[in-house]
């Protein structure tokens, strides 16, 4: 039920996050979701590709570092709420979320958002019992 992001470290500099996409863009990866998190001197990219093989090598190509993550894309309810009824029993079972951010849905009205948390096995236990939809890597892709 994982899928896997790449993230890429990149310095905190002018044009730097425009030469990581035209990387990609230049091996032919498609971008699915994004996250940029940044300090003073550097920034870490996370990102969801169609092609993280593909991604990793052209980056680490052009000298970028690139890790890999396993991560939860779980399907949130477009409604007032919807959210909370995924954050609030991680919160009750004391279930730490790291970070998340979201990934566009084209295909419903709902929204996908890529979880990263402390427990990944307890986080799909209660993803389970509360009738979570959690998307598998194949049905990411078919996307």
């Amino acid at each position: 039920m994982f899928i896997e992001q790449i993230s890429v470290f990149i310095e905190n500099r002018e044009g730097r996050l425009a030469e990581v996409t035209a990387i990609l863009r230049d091996a032919n990866v498609n971008i699915r979701a994004l996250s940029l998190a940044d300090t003073t001197d550097f920034g870490v990219l996370r990102l969801i590709t169609n092609n993280n093989d593909t991604a990793e090598k052209a980056l680490e190509k052009e000298g970028f570092k690139v890790g890999r993550t396993q991560v939860l894309a779980v399907e949130v309810i477009d409604e007032p709420g919807g959210l909370n009824k995924i954050l609030d029993p991680f919160f009750e079972n004391e279930v730490n979320l790291e970070y998340m951010y979201a990934f566009a849905n084209p295909k419903s009205k709902n929204v996908i958002m890529i979880f990263r948390f402390d427990d990944h096995d307890k986080a799909l236990k209660i993803l389970a019992q509360k009738n979570i939809k959690v998307f598998t890597s194949r049905e990411i892709s078919n996307l």
